[in-house]
C-alpha cells in the first residue's frame, strides 16, 4: 500500500513521455527503483540564494532577504542537487559566510 504513490508517479511519467512522442521512458532517473534512505540524504534547494528576493530567499551571503539577522549555511542554499556529496561545498560556504559575518561585526 505504501508503494501506491510511487506507482502513480511512474504511471504519470510514462503518460507524459508518450504525450511528448518520446520513444523511451527514462527510468534511470531513480524513478524505476526504490531509493534507500542513504540515497536521499543530501536535501537541498529549499532556500535558494541569489540577488532577487522574488526568485530567492537568501542573498548571496546566505542572509534572508527580509531578516537582517538570519543566515542559513546548510545545503538548502544550493539551487539544485549536484551529482556528488555536497558536504565540502557546504563547509566551504559556511566558512565564507562566517568571514562575512566577522567583517560585518
Amino acid at each position: 500500500m505504501e508503494d501506491q504513490g510511487h506507482l502513480r508517479l511512474l504511471a504519470k511519467l510514462k503518460e507524459l513521455v508518450r504525450k511528448a512522442d518520446m520513444d523511451f521512458v527514462p527510468l534511470n532517473l531513480f524513478l524505476g527503483e526504490r531509493i534507500p534512505l542513504a540515497g536521499v540524504a543530501h536535501q537541498n534547494g529549499t532556500l535558494r540564494f541569489g540577488h532577487d528576493p522574488k526568485t530567492s530567499v537568501l542573498d548571496v551571503n546566505c542572509r534572508a532577504h527580509d531578516l537582517d539577522n538570519l543566515y542559513v549555511v546548510d545545503a538548502s542554499f544550493f539551487p539544485s542537487s549536484a551529482a556528488v556529496n555536497p558536504g565540502l561545498t557546504v563547509m566551504a560556504n559556511a566558512l565564507r559566510v562566517g568571514d562575512h559575518l566577522r567583517n560585518r561585526l
